[in-house]
């Protein structure tokens, strides 16, 4: 099965084709730059550096050179991730002043990634501040799986002819039952309170699924996915 772990691993250990690794390295900035770039940027460097950093990041993990070092037949993506970031960033630091940050690692243009992988998920300021920029990574990486999701759910909902329900209903998904309230929905959907109860369960399992399928792709081995459903629900809440 081809996962977008296999992804990754195909285009470092393979000489691909420029078109390919380009083709590759948009659907990994698709689901992966959001955490990278907010991690870079807690690290104090500014937006254009980090925009430039993010870029070249992605480019160096896939020409291989910088997972030739890990263990990439186990662990999670997310913490592989986060520990070659690090080490990206402290080789890079000596190369600061050596050369101009971008230039030929400009794949994706930033519209471009805004567009595809809009993100509904806010950060409190006032908080986050404080936040190392690991935790900035964790939460930032816990949306993106959680927003890539739902957004799987509005999509087969639209297939169905029920995007509104969804649209209607998408905030309660992630919510506890206790701060659900049924009559609201039954009446803005015009629907009996026992419909909008079963709308809402069959939702919830449809979601669950579709979040443990997106998990499923980031970890070594399905003994793994419960861990790691785990850590992302932890860092949901610290950022609440």
């Amino acid at each position: 099965m081809t996962t977008r772990w296999s992804v990754v691993l195909s285009c470092a250990d393979s000489e691909s084709d420029e078109q390919k690794a380009q083709a590759a390295l948009a659907e990994l900035c698709k689901i992966y730059w959001r955490p990278v770039f907010a991690f870079i940027c807690r690290q104090g460097h500014s937006i254009p550096d980090a925009q430039d950093l993010t870029q070249e990041f992605f480019a160096k993990v896939l020409k291989g050179r910088l997972l030739q070092s890990a263990d990439r037949n186990r662990g999670r993506f997310r913490s592989l991730l986060l520990t070659t970031l690090q080490r990206f960033l402290h080789d890079e630091g000596d190369k600061r002043h050596a050369r101009r940050r971008g230039g030929d690692v400009r794949f994706v243009s930033w519209d471009d990634w805004m567009t595809e992988a809009p993100s509904h998920f806010s950060i409190p300021e006032q908080e986050s501040h404080k936040w190392s920029p690991e935790r900035i990574f964790d939460v930032r990486w816990a949306a993106t799986v959680v927003e890539r999701a739902l957004r799987r759910l509005g999509d087969e909902c639209e297939k169905h002819g029920r995007r509104r329900i969804f649209d209607v209903m998408s905030s309660c998904l992630t919510a506890d039952r206790k701060d659900v309230s049924y009559s609201t929905f039954a009446r803005i959907l015009g629907l009996q309170e026992t419909a909008v109860k079963n709308l809402v369960h069959r939702l919830r399992e449809r979601y669950r699924a579709l979040l443990r399928e997106e998990v499923a792709e980031t970890v070594g081995g399905a003994n793994e996915i419960d861990d790691e459903l785990r850590y992302l629900c932890a860092a949901l809440s610290s950022a609440e």
